[in-house]
């Protein structure tokens, strides 16, 4: 299996609740906006607590690996994205993609949030290139492709579609909200 892309470890093997939260919540602090927290614990009830947790705190909770007798929770701090005022003018609706994907128009999706997010769930074909690597990536882009791109709410592909229309791509759409609406089909790390 790929090894998920993260940006701090947390070990809360044999930690019983509410430790692992209490060591989440302190790394969390010592994390930018954007980034993946892995946490690794034996205790079996740390899985709803995560989820719980996460939810509560506006955080993204990602999914969860079994090894063994070890979880390994997956975690993205949040940010102000979803305030972003969104600036490239073609917009598309999560709807129009789906269209388009059932169609099987000769398309490109673009997925530019970062490996672990694309690593639980994404759009089956989709390119994953994080935002913050889309500069040096660029040219693993064709400019006569038809581009959608998509992130978890439409801003940092927002971002991207704005990078790439910079850069001479006349055919990008910004998909709107993006997987955190996401009704089509998906796969995931199991698929």
């Amino acid at each position: 299996m790929n090894s998920i892309k993260t940006d701090l470890l947390v070990d809360a093997k044999g930690l019983a609740c509410p430790m692992p939260i209490v060591r989440t919540k302190k790394s969390m602090n010592e994390i930018e906006a954007g980034q993946v927290l892995e946490i690794q614990a034996t205790d079996k009830g740390s899985k709803a607590d995560m989820q719980a947790w996460a939810k509560s705190s506006g955080h993204q909770y990602l999914g969860t690996i079994e090894e063994g007798d070890v979880l390994k929770h997956y975690l993205r701090k949040s940010s102000n994205e979803e305030t972003i005022e969104r600036k490239h003018p073609h917009v598309t609706s999560n709807e129009e993609l789906v269209k388009k994907l059932e169609a099987r128009e000769n398309i490109v999706v673009l997925d530019v949030r970062e490996s672990a997010e694309y690593a639980f769930n994404h759009i089956p074909n989709a390119i994953s290139i994080p935002l913050g690597e889309l500069d040096e990536r660029i040219s693993e882009l064709d400019k006569d492709d038809e581009i959608y791109v998509v992130c978890r709410t439409g801003s940092r592909s927002d971002l991207a579609s704005q990078k790439l229309a910079e850069k001479d791509f006349t055919k990008v759409n910004n998909v709107v909200p993006g997987m955190s609406a996401w009704s089509g089909i998906t796969s995931t790390l199991n698929k």
